[in-house]
């Protein structure tokens, strides 16, 4: 048994428990309604701000992109202008595609030992199911917290209302004496997140290699993600909470005029709290990959090294001795020795 793993999942079911017992005491909804989710967001955008400027007045002195292909050089010599770009609009279009496409994880690939007639030989396989289980997960996710904002609006923008139409457009009929599902329609990107989050946790926990590397950060995020996904499709398809109260809390919250909806469950509460320690634990997690991308000095810079001089801006006067100042003052000893000297007097 993983102890990195299971610890993160006892903390995860520990907080939905705590949320849950909260949430049906009525001493205590304040709580992990209201006050806890402004907090959240409080240590959200300044934790967020501060690592951003952290990383924004971090000195940068050389050229540091990371690079893979050839560098623009002599004419006749092909240069790879996305993987070793040159110029500002080559490295726009390169973050662009890592950050839209995840070019990097889209060309990744996987070192494996295999049996052939000669023997062991080391194969590298490329693994396109980590890239696509990756793009979905953030995806969806982007596409769900963006639905999200509905509740937030008063009327819905239009095109918030296009978003959920094409989220929704899978309306599943499955009928028996027991269970009705697809009533309210299901939406794709809530079954694609749990999906793809649950790949990424198995990855970890089945590959050996990912498994040795892996921590209780690396779990917590994702039964956080987990827990969130899960109770949010049980109250859209199976305890069906009151959408017109959540509405009124959510637009409570914007207008900083908050009050606790009626008829809601502890499950709410437990959804709610574990958004908000997602948004503060966002700050000082791995998930902050999210803004330093875009400050990330192996992507962001060009690979011009080869046609421009790059001096150091931070570097401060050196009182150096030179090799004509060396040869002054030892150069008699030199001559003792044998050694060849530029002057002979």
């Amino acid at each position: 048994m993983n102890v990195n793993y299971m610890l993160s999942f006892i903390i995860v079911l520990a907080l939905c428990l705590l949320s849950y017992l909260g949430g049906e005491a009525p001493g205590l909804r304040y709580l992990f309604g209201i006050a806890i989710p402004y907090l959240a967001i409080v240590i959200f955008i300044f934790g967020f701000i501060s690592r951003v400027m952290g990383w924004a007045r971090s000195a940068v002195p050389f050229r540091i992109p990371t690079t893979c292909g050839q560098q623009k050089s002599l004419p006749w010599i092909k240069p790879n202008r996305i993987d070793n770009p040159f110029s500002k609009s080559a490295v726009i279009l390169r973050m662009i595609l890592e950050i839209v496409c995840f070019r990097s994880l889209f060309r990744n690939t996987r070192m494996a030992f295999k049996n052939t007639k000669t023997g062991m030989r080391i194969a590298y396989d490329w693994e396109i199911f980590l890239w696509v289980a990756a793009l979905a997960f953030h995806y969806t996710f982007l596409v769900v917290l963006l639905r999200h904002l509905r509740f937030f609006f008063d009327p819905v923008p239009f095109c918030i209302q296009i978003l959920e139409f094409f989220d929704g457009f899978l309306k599943i009929e499955f009928l028996s004496n027991v269970i009705q599902v697809g009533l309210p329609g299901i939406y794709i990107s809530g079954v694609i997140l749990l999906a793809a989050v649950t790949f990424l946790f198995l990855r970890r926990i089945f590959s050996p290699k990912v498994r040795y590397i892996s921590l209780p950060a690396d779990f917590f995020p994702l039964f956080l993600i987990m827990g969130i996904a899960i109770t949010g499709i049980m109250m859209r398809y199976f305890t069906k909470v009151d959408i017109v109260g959540i509405k009124e809390f959510t637009m409570g919250l914007v207008s900083f005029s908050p009050a606790l909806p009626e008829g809601v469950g502890g499950l709410f509460y437990v959804h709610i709290f574990l958004v908000s320690v997602l948004l503060a634990y966002f700050p000082s997690s791995k998930l902050m990959h999210l803004g330093g991308i875009f400050l990330s000095p192996t992507r962001n810079m060009t690979a011009d090294t080869r046609a421009t001089r790059h001096v150091n801006p931070w570097n401060h006067p050196v009182k150096v001795h030179t090799y004509e100042q060396y040869e002054d003052e030892f150069r008699e000893k030199m001559i003792e020795a044998g050694l060849p000297v530029e002057k002979k007097e």
